[in-house]
C-alpha cells in the first residue's frame, strides 16, 4: 500500500481548506478529469467550504496500456460557460503532463477568470506545470491503482492507493 485510506482522507480535507481560502469570491467550477478523479473529486467537493459547481472532462491517452500513448482524445467537455469563472481542473495523477497541458490550453481559450490544477498525486516526472496549484501527495514512479485510479478499468473501488505490481 502506498497511501492508506486515513492518510488520503486527511490530505483531502487539508486540500479542501486550502482551496476554500484560495477562492474567497467569484464562481468556482471544479472540472474533474474522468474517470480517475471521480472518487477524489467527490471527497474534495465536500471538503471545500464555499459554493461551487462541478462538471467533467473525458479525455483518453492510455487505453488498456500502462503507458500514455501521448495522443489526447477529448471525448466529453463541459457545456457550461467558462468565461469569468474560477476553474479548478481536478486530476487524479500527473504522469507525463501531456494530457493536462493539452486540456489547459483548451480551457484557457474559453476565457476563465482563473485556471489552476488540483492533483491528488504528482509523480514529478513531468516538466513543471505552471498551473499546478494544489497537490495531495508526491507519488512514487510506479503504476498506481485504487481511490479512482485504475488499470484496464479495474481497482478503482479500492479505498487506498497501491502499486499495481
Amino acid at each position: 500500500m502506498v497511501f492508506d485510506q486515513a492518510a488520503i482522507a486527511r490530505r483531502v480535507q487539508d486540500l479542501g481548506q486550502e482551496i476554500t481560502r484560495a477562492y474567497p469570491d467569484g464562481e468556482l467550477l471544479l472540472i474533474g478529469l474522468l474517470k480517475g478523479c471521480f472518487v477524489f473529486l467527490a471527497d474534495l467537493a465536500r471538503a471545500i467550504e464555499r459554493p461551487l459547481q462541478v462538471d467533467f472532462l473525458v479525455a483518453s491517452s492510455y487505453g488498456a496500456g500502462k503507458v500514455s500513448s501521448g495522443e489526447v482524445r477529448l471525448l466529453y467537455e463541459p457545456s457550461v460557460p467558462l468565461a469569468d469563472r474560477h476553474i479548478l481542473l481536478v486530476e487524479d495523477i500527473i504522469d507525463s503532463g501531456r494530457t493536462l497541458a493539452s486540456l489547459m490550453d483548451r480551457l484557457r481559450s474559453r476565457g476563465p477568470r482563473s485556471l489552476a490544477i488540483c492533483a491528488l498525486l504528482d509523480k514529478r516526472i513531468a516538466s513543471p506545470l505552471p498551473d499546478l496549484r494544489f497537490v495531495g501527495f508526491t507519488a512514487p514512479p510506479a503504476f498506481l491503482v485504487g481511490y479512482g485510479l485504475d488499470h484496464a478499468e479495474e481497482f478503482r473501488h479500492l479505498p487506498y492507493i497501491a502499486d499495481l505490481s
